[in-house]
């Protein structure tokens, strides 16, 4: 039977770490990789585990391949400092982990909370994430947002829920959306992609009327309304932002040659 370590990366995450680290008591190992926090996570971290590393912050794929590269055993449960492992999800892993899984990595569903409940519609449910995997045939990709767990084998079904409480409030919602949008747009820059009228106008339409009629976030009332136009704001932003790139890059680039002509 594998035993299975538990990694957390962290950056000021006082408020919510050991709640995390708690949840997942039963496990045979809890890592944690802090980024260099100036609040209590780390003293906090060492309630609950001796392994807490720091290191300056890398960026999200290259921090939890780290966290996992550090772990004693194969198999990796990949935590966020803000997600609660259920006791029915603790359950299904245990058993998995018992019987010798014969899958490389497993999917599992994640359930968020937000404005009161918990919110099983539009995009955000069920939010499937490979977080259980054996570090031996699967790893982290990914560049600045998205990251993924990505497997060389065949990947499993849990159904045992992953909690996630993501924003404190909508204020916490709105700054987290243009925190990721700005990496969104840099990436899809990269990607070669472009954002152009019908982009800004047509794709966030299209988001609100997939998250609140397709996917359901009419049943969630209010919440699941406020939910469904952020998600289209975040494509609205993230496709504005990288209009934004473009325009910026075109000017400079007209100031070059500009430049050139003048020489």
């Amino acid at each position: 039977m594998p035993k299975l370590s538990v990694t957390i990366i962290t950056k000021n995450e006082a408020a919510e770490v050991g709640a995390a680290l708690e949840s997942v008591s039963w496990a045979d190992e809890r890592l944690v990789v802090d980024s260099e926090s100036t609040d209590d996570t780390v003293g906090i971290a060492r309630r609950f585990t001796e392994r807490v590393t720091t290191r300056p912050w890398p960026g999200y794929v290259v921090q939890k391949n780290y966290a996992a590269s550090l772990a004693t055993h194969d198999w990796i449960l990949s935590l966020d400092a803000d997600e609660r492992v259920t006791p029915a999800l603790a359950r299904e892993i245990q058993s998995t982990m018992s019987n010798d899984p014969v899958h490389a990595a497993f999917r599992i569903p994640r359930v968020t909370w937000h404005l009161g409940r918990w919110i099983r519609s539009t995009d955000w449910y069920p939010d499937y994430q490979v977080r259980l995997y054996d570090r031996r045939s699967a790893q982290w990709t990914g560049r600045y947002v998205h990251e993924a767990v990505t497997a060389q084998g065949t990947l499993g079904n849990l159904t045992g829920e992953l909690e996630h409480f993501a924003y404190r409030d909508i204020s916490d919602h709105l700054e987290t959306i243009d925190r990721y949008t700005t990496y969104a747009a840099r990436q899809m820059r990269e990607s070669g992609r472009r954002a152009g009228l019908v982009q800004l106008a047509g794709h966030p339409p299209l988001a609100f009327l997939r998250n609140y009629i397709a996917h359901g976030g009419f049943r969630d009332g209010v919440p699941g309304f406020v939910i469904s136009s952020l998600n289209a704001y975040y494509v609205f932003l993230k496709f504005a932002k990288l209009w934004e790139l473009q325009h910026n890059r075109g000017a400079r680039h007209d100031d070059a040659r500009a430049t050139r002509e003048l020489l």
